[in-house]
């Protein structure tokens, strides 16, 4: 049985916290099994999208995990905001978290996946 969107995005949120970060739900979608964006801010105004990554990435062997593939890095925020309003245009249930990062890498707290 899968974790729910929701239970799933309260642990990021507490464990973001814990290591001394700020973290804050942008947008709520389906309770159950809305898709996850995580907008990762660092503090020098530095942005990155992270969106789920695409199924053929996922581990037969763990098919509970949530992957991710980063869709942007830079500083031009009308960009990613863009970007998300193409993502709520297909499905109206996404989940977009955005961080700025404690002491722990973004790509410590979500299984981010490499091209």
């Amino acid at each position: 049985m899968r974790v729910t969107t929701d239970l799933w995005v309260s642990v990021l949120l507490r464990r973001v916290f814990s290591d001394g970060g700020f973290a804050a739900v942008v947008k709520r979608g389906a309770g159950e099994a809305g898709a996850v964006f995580v907008l990762c801010r660092n503090r020098l105004g530095e942005v990155s999208l992270f969106g789920p990554a695409p199924q053929t990435s996922y581990d037969s062997a763990r098919p509970d995990d949530r992957y991710f593939s980063q869709l942007y890095a830079g500083d031009d925020a009308e960009a990613i905001e863009a970007r998300l309003e193409k993502e709520k245009r297909f499905d109206r249930d996404i989940w977009v978290v955005e961080i700025e990062a404690g002491q722990t890498p973004i790509g410590e707290m979500i299984s981010v996946m490499t091209p």
